[in-house]
């Protein structure tokens, strides 16, 4: 009988899979792609800025309303995150050295894409430049790279990857469209009104303040924000995958899946059907 959802040890051996995809996939491929998932991630940094610094009132009269309206517009720019390479690294269905190479390759991908929004589309293009958004692309800033401490940034970025690993299972086990979109909804939604970090969102929101005139410098931002999330995304990343993997992946039979590795490396056809891929 078909369900409206994949099995958690199914949603764990489609993330191997596309582990393997993506290990093989051509390095200007996961460039392009990581450089539009910047793009889409700041829509949404930016319709959630529209609306928390369009409600200056709203703001100082009740913050938690603006947080929680600012955060449920956020995820309509939703990238994937860094679940997936570690739980293939972890089986050996690709090699080690595939997980830092594309998280470099991505990450600067990413940065491509974020700041040529926030320059070209936002800044360059007027649309937030007068008041109050223009005050608050400032103050947003400042409050996530310039207030917290670097152990502040550090742990809140443990948050927000935990729950946007969480939003990407959920969505990975819907086998339908508005199933996914909701799926992914709620834990970004929470994420974003809790003020967690997100190293990519940052990426837009940060750098736009500093073209905004942010007493921030762009070392100061590297050194305390992006770095600082960034290291709390990978530990949050690691808090789903290596459960999932030990949970739902200990007595996977990996074969199938390095034979297909092995023949895409080699230029033929080995992949197996999931009736194919047996348990120990």
């Amino acid at each position: 009988m078909d369900t409206s959802t994949l099995k958690p040890d199914e949603v764990a051996v489609y993330f191997l899979k596309s582990g393997i995809a993506k290990h093989n996939d051509r390095y200007e491929n996961i460039f392009f792609k990581a450089v539009l998932a910047g793009v889409m991630l700041s829509f949404g940094g930016l319709l959630s800025e529209v609306i928390s610094g369009g409600a200056p009132g709203l703001t100082e009269s009740n913050p938690g309303i603006v947080k929680i309206l600012g955060g449920f517009v956020f995820p309509v720019g939703l990238v994937i995150n860094m679940m997936v390479f570690p739980m293939a690294v972890a089986k050996r269905v690709i090699p080690w050295w595939s997980l830092p190479l594309n998280f470099l390759i991505v990450t600067f991908g990413n940065l491509v894409g974020s700041l040529f929004f926030g320059a070209i589309l936002v800044k360059y293009s007027g649309i937030l430049s007068t008041a109050p958004y223009n005050a608050y692309v400032v103050s947003f800033a400042l409050k996530k790279a310039a207030d917290p401490t670097w152990a502040q940034i550090f742990l809140r970025g443990i948050g927000c990857n935990w729950l946007v690993c969480i939003a990407v299972w959920q969505a990975a086990g819907a086998k339908e469209t508005v199933s996914k979109i909701y799926a992914i909804w709620l834990p970004i939604w929470l994420f974003v009104a809790c003020s967690f970090d997100h190293v990519v969102a940052n990426m837009f929101s940060v750098p736009l303040g500093i073209m905004f005139g942010a007493d921030l410098t762009t070392a100061e931002y590297i050194r305390k924000s992006l770095i600082a999330a960034y290291l709390g995304n990978i530990v949050g990343a690691l808090f789903v995958a290596l459960p999932a993997t030990y949970f739902y992946l200990w007595d996977y039979d990996v074969s199938g899946l390095r034979d297909a590795e092995a023949g895409m490396v080699e230029g033929r056809d080995t992949s197996s059907t999931p009736d194919d891929e047996k348990r120990r």
